[in-house]
């Protein structure tokens, strides 16, 4: 008994329309000429593998097919670091303006600070309360 490749399992009739698609998409993004376009759709039609579907898409960015995953679903998108620092930085950068703002004023850090966070420690606690509070009540009443 062999062991097959991800690359030597068979095509589906499915598997080969969700190729098409890909490829119209790269025709119409001006990436494939119509010729191109022929040629590889011919192929695809023909196409027993997805490891000869997938090198008809070699030196082509996204959009490939998606062997295996749910229709609708995105292949995972890498975060830049703005995305992954962004969240932090915009209220770390609101507590040093405020705190700026006060040291200026001669008010006092700590305690503005202080009472920021218990605010917002209260709203993210009273939030999750208030959510276990309404699950509690549908399991009560039986939905």
């Amino acid at each position: 008994m062999s062991d097959y490749q991800p690359s030597d399992i068979r095509v589906s009739d499915a598997e080969r329309e969700e190729a098409l698609a890909k490829l119209g998409e790269h025709m119409s993004a001006g990436r494939l000429d119509i010729d191109e376009y022929g040629e590889r759709s011919a192929e695809v039609a023909t196409a027993k593998t997805r490891g000869q579907l997938l090198g008809l898409f070699g030196d082509l960015p996204e959009p490939k097919p998606a062997f295996g995953r749910p229709k609708g679903a995105v292949a995972p998108r890498q975060r830049g670091f703005a995305e992954k620092v962004a969240p932090v930085a915009i209220p770390v950068a609101a507590i040093l303006a405020v705190g700026v703002v006060l040291v200026v004023l001669k008010i006092g850090f700590f305690l503005p600070v202080l009472f920021f966070f218990l605010f917002v420690n209260g709203r993210w606690h009273g939030q999750d309360r208030r959510r276990d509070q309404r699950r509690w009540m549908r399991h009560e009443r039986g939905y």
